[in-house]
């Protein structure tokens, strides 16, 4: 688990929104209120939030790029391939950080450990303040007509009262 961020991912009504908040950390200082966690792919196709060290997010941020750019945008094939290289490869291997990718089609959990997890139900969130996220989210999607948007937005801002590590300074993507 990564203290120092909260990010979300809820997939409603054949919408798909990814948030995450803005504070980044280091050990217990606020170095930053209003960093950007999520960035759109493949011509905008795909949304990618992160939880672990920027350089090491921003090294597999590239990367996916570039699998999206050789499997034509196929997000599960790109992921796949890319889980296989940072598992093997020595270099990539050291990179500490969880990655979301979505597109209209999937939501995934992607790791160094090797893992592309879709999970069961249309939400999934990482990062310290992930399983409060995670929580509320599902509660929403359950008990209330709000939108994937709306869902996401506000699971960050409980995350946010509860984790430390999360602020509500949110950033939401949308596809």
């Amino acid at each position: 688990m990564f203290k120092g961020t909260t990010v979300i991912a809820v997939k409603k009504d054949n919408k798909i929104a990814m948030a995450g908040d803005g504070q980044v950390t280091l050990g217990n200082t606020v170095l930053k209120h209003k960093a950007r966690k999520i960035r759109r792919l493949y011509k905008g196709q795909v949304l990618v939030g992160f939880a672990g060290s920027t350089a090491d997010a921003l090294t597999l941020f590239e990367r996916l790029e570039k699998k999206l750019e050789t499997y034509s945008g196929q997000l599960l094939r790109a992921a796949v391939e890319l889980a296989k290289d940072w598992r093997t490869d020595k270099i990539l291997r050291r990179l500490e950080a969880f990655l979301i990718a979505c597109d209209k089609n999937h939501i995934l959990l992607i790791s160094g450990a090797g893992d592309v997890v879709e999970p069961d139900e249309e939400v999934i969130a990482i990062g310290s303040g992930g399983p409060m996220a995670l929580a509320a989210a599902k509660a929403m999607l359950r008990f209330s007509n709000l939108s994937a948007k709306e869902i996401a937005e506000n699971a960050i801002k409980i995350a946010g009262e509860i984790c430390i590590y999360t602020n509500s300074e949110i950033i939401v993507e949308e596809l």
